[in-house]
């Protein structure tokens, strides 16, 4: 797989290239944020790793642009306790966040997370499913709400698709945050919550289809009556 790193410091890019090499990563880096766009949207890359702080144009920028072209994967390089930053870039399409300075470990196991889901589906998968006026077709990975085509990342279109198999149940958050991300959810790590505030605002047209469990996860409601049920 090709990782491209888009990071001003070129000492961090350095170790960072020669560790990944080392997992089995073909990398590349780029040193500003319009070399950086340039190169992703070029095509070559299997996922990018994005830091926020960039000459020439930030972080968020690249991804809000990116995002109009290509769903190609995003992991987001974010200041430790800048909870903004993470906030907005999922808000903008990333597909997962790691604060710096972080174990070069860490990032390789959230890259193979998020690359585990854009592997190809097996044919038993591409089933259409079809829930409470919202149609998801795994094949053309299109979605239509109420007979309207909704555009959706890669991200929620996955999550919309497990919370739509599992219609009537209550799926955790520890479950959604290890399918998606290989790891439990914390206190802290809001990242499923804020796909899932995402979704709701581009599906449900007045009506509620993905109920909050308080304290447990997830429901994809099947009928009304879920809404209104414990």
């Amino acid at each position: 797989m090709r990782i491209l790193l888009v990071d001003d410091d070129a000492e961090l890019c350095g170790l960072l290239g020669e560790f990944l090499k080392r997992e089995g990563f073909a990398v590349a880096w780029e040193h500003d944020g319009r070399s950086g766009l340039e190169k992703v949207l070029a095509g070559g890359c299997d996922l990018v790793v994005l830091d926020v702080m960039l000459p020439g144009m930030d972080g968020f920028e690249i991804l809000r642009r990116l995002r109009q072209q290509s769903k190609v994967p995003v992991i987001m390089l974010t200041a430790r306790g800048e909870d903004v930053d993470r906030i907005v870039g999922l808000e903008l399409g990333a597909d997962d966040y790691l604060p710096k300075p972080f174990n070069p470990r860490e990032l390789a196991a959230r890259i193979r997370a998020v690359l585990r889901r854009y592997e190809q589906r097996p044919q038993a998968s591409l089933a259409l499913v079809e829930v409470n006026g919202v149609k998801l077709d795994p094949g053309t990975r299109e979605v239509f709400a109420y007979g309207k085509r909704v555009e959706l990342t890669t991200f929620e279109f996955d999550i919309l698709e497990m919370l739509m198999r599992s219609a009537g149940h209550v799926l955790s958050r520890d479950r959604l945050m290890e399918n998606f991300y290989n790891r439990k959810a914390t206190p802290f790590d809001r990242s499923i919550d804020m796909h899932i505030s995402h979704l709701r605002k581009k599906i449900e047209q007045g009506a509620t289809l993905i109920k909050t469990i308080r304290g447990v996860g997830y429901q994809f409601c099947r009928t009304p009556e879920d809404v209104r049920s414990e």
